[in-house]
Parts: structure tokens; sequence; C-alpha cells
């Protein structure tokens, strides 16, 4: 009986030891990944291997501030590599602020090596600000060429030019921060070439010279307040256009045109309605005439009761009358014959 207890005390020690063994089998992995996810270990022996130490508690508080150490830790090694003056804080904060800090030390490596002087500070600054640092580097190394859009214009003796500029351009670092973009540029060179051509007193002289349209423009320091500085203008292309004057005039003979037409027209309006006026003042005057000869025979009748009017003169006027209508029908009989002789002109 002793024996049995004993067999199954024992049994069951056996059976605690190997529990307990995956208990703390169990808890050791999960330090071990914890420790491996929060702990760059990788990164650790890189940057030490690279001469660019980084202290594994740097490393540690990166996580744990949520910043990518792997991006951090590379642009490090390659700013001390190039023999930047940069340390991870640094790098810290503009990640933080939201900049891209593998661009930043890839701008100050190409300023170092170009011996452009460029600060990490002026170089966060850009970078900050919306523009490509590293692009703006390799302008000012290599300049761009911006090519205009076709600018048209006039001279003053009415022929349009459309003129196609190019211009060099290179970054000024200086200036990067606030400075205004290639649309400003653009813009007024645009505005140089319309006031250059606008001022010739013939397209000709344009056609002849091209370069005074640059050297007006380069004069006028249009680079002024941009982050960019003009190296040259250059006239690629110059096209003549429409005849603008010979159009103004034909369109300004046109109008004069309309207007003396129009006056014309109201002129015969008012005629036409002279002439309405005056055939209502004959038809008025005939329509009075009537009225008083409608009042003849009354008048006659009454002089004829009051004894003022004879029989006999009565006599005479009907005979005066009738001589004159006598006479007045010999007068018409002439005029058929006259208009009869007419159509033998050969007119209608």
């Amino acid at each position: 009986m002793n024996s049995i207890m004993l067999g199954a005390a024992a049994s069951y020690y056996a059976n605690g030891s190997f529990v307990l063994a995956i208990v703390i089998a169990a808890v050791v992995l999960i330090l071990a990944i914890v420790f491996f996810r929060y702990v760059p270990l990788g990164l650790w022996i890189n940057a030490r291997a690279s001469g660019a130490p980084v202290k594994i508690s740097s490393l540690v508080g990166m996580r744990f501030r949520r910043i990518s150490p792997q991006k951090i830790v590379n642009a490090y090694i390659k700013a001390r590599k190039a023999g930047l003056d940069v340390t991870t804080d640094m790098l810290e904060t503009h990640f933080l602020a939201g900049g891209n800090v593998e661009r930043v030390i890839n701008a100050l490596i190409s300023a170092k090596q170009a011996s452009i002087n460029l600060s990490f500070t002026t170089a966060c600054a850009i970078d900050l600000a919306g523009r490509d640092v590293l692009q703006a580097v390799q302008m000012s190394v290599l300049p761009k060429v911006i090519e205009t859009p076709p600018v048209a214009a006039i001279a003053q003796d009415g022929i349009e030019l459309r003129a196609k500029a190019r211009v060099t351009v290179r970054t000024n670092i200086e200036r990067l921060v606030g400075g205004a973009g290639e649309e400003t540029i653009i813009a007024r060179v645009g505005e140089g070439i319309v006031t250059t051509i606008g001022s010739s007193t013939t397209h000709k002289a344009v056609l002849e010279n091209p370069d005074s349209i640059s050297q007006t423009v380069l004069e006028k320091g249009l680079d002024k307040g941009t982050a960019y500085e003009i190296l040259s203008i250059d006239i690629a292309d110059i096209d003549v256009g429409r005849n603008i004057g010979a159009q103004l005039q034909m369109d300004q003979a046109e109008a004069d045109r309309r207007i003396a037409q129009a006056k014309a027209e109201e002129r015969r309006a008012m005629a036409v309605a002279h002439e309405q006026e005056m055939k209502a003042a004959v038809q008025e005057m005939r329509a009075k005439v009537v009225e008083a000869e409608a009042k003849v025979p009354l008048a006659m009748a009454e002089a004829l009761r009051e004894g003022k009017l004879g029989v006999m003169d009565y006599y005479q006027m009907q005979n005066t009358i009738a001589d004159t209508e006598m006479r007045s029908g010999i007068a018409k009989a002439a005029t058929p014959n006259q208009d009869i002789a007419k159509p033998l002109d050969g007119k209608k």
C-alpha cells in the first residue's frame, strides 16, 4: 500500500515538472518575441559595424515613439559616411514633422560634393515647404531649360508675331523657401516678349534682330523674388501671324458702313413719315375745300333770298363756269396725244 502511494506521488511530481517546463518555455518565447519586436538588434549591430553607433535605448525609444528605426538608422549611417554633422535626434525631429529624411540626407550629400552651402536646417525647411530639395540641388549643379508656350504679340505696324523662348534657369537655394516657381518665370518672360514686340516700329525689325527680345527681357530682372536664377533667354522660333492692323481697319470700315446705312435708313424713314404727314395735310386741305364748296350754294341761296344777288348775275356766273369748264376740257384734250408718244422711246 505504501509503495502504491509513493508511485502515485512520484508520477504527480513528474507531470507537474513537465507542465512547469512548458510554461517557462512559453514565457521565455514570449519575452524573446517582445524583445526582438521592440529591440532592433540587427540595426544596432549594423550601425556599430558601419561606424555610426546608435544606443540600444534610442532604438527602443524610436519603437515606442512610432518612428521607423530602419529609416533613421540608414539615413544616419549614410550621413556619417559622407561626413555630415547630423545626429539621430535631428533626423527624428524632421521625421516627426512629416519630412522625408532620406531625401534630405541625399540632398545634403549632393550639395557637399558640389561645394554648395546648404545646411541641415535649410534643407529641412525646403523639404517641409513641399519642394523637392534633392531636385533643387541637382538643378543648381545642372541648370534646367524651361520652354515657354507660343506668345502672341503685335508690333506697331499691326503685324502679329508668335515667339517661343527657351529659358535656362538654376535653383537659388537661398530664395527657394518662399520664392515663386516656374509659372512665374514663364509669365514674366511672356510679358517681356509682348512688351518688346509691342514697342517695335515694324515686325521686320524683330525678325531681323530677335536677340533684342532676349536683351530686353534679361535687363528687366525677371528672376527677382523667384526661386530661380535666369542664366539666359534664347528665342527658339518666331512666326508671322495675322495682319491685325488691316483686320482692324476692315472692321472699322464695316462698322462705319453700317453706321452710315443706319443713318440713311433713319433719314429715309423720316422722309417717308414726312411724306405721309404731307399727304394727310393735303387730304385735310381738300376736306376744307369741299367743305367750303358745300357752303357756296347755301350762300348763293341766302343772297338770292336777301336780294343781294340777281337772277341775271346768277346766269352770268353759270355762263362763266361753263366757259371755264369748256376751256379745261379743250386743254385736257391735248394730253392723250402726248401720252401716246411716250412708248416710242422704248420705255414703259
